[in-house]
């Protein structure tokens, strides 16, 4: 079985996923996070404000709007009326 390194703490760990196991429930918790934000504000106009909305940094907000559960978000912050 081959190891991979957790993007979110670094550890290794041995599964199909992207983050070990410790990290699995704090992405889940960051995920409720971040729904949360957006369904009780506006949408933000960068990232950075987003982040710092819903609690969640920046290196893991790109890294949710990479899976199918964003990606509409992501094509909200590719709209060209919005400053990133």
């Amino acid at each position: 079985m081959n190891f991979k390194t957790c993007i979110r703490c670094g550890c290794f760990f041995s599964s199909s996923d992207s983050v070990c196991p410790n990290c699995k429930s704090k992405d889940e918790i960051d995920k409720a996070s971040l729904k949360q934000c957006l369904a009780n504000n506006d949408m933000p106009n960068n990232y950075e404000s987003l982040a710092y909305l819903s609690g969640v940094s920046v290196k893991n907000i790109n890294r949710f709007l990479d899976t199918k559960e964003f990606s509409s978000l992501k094509d909200s912050f590719n709209n060209p009326n919005i400053n990133l």
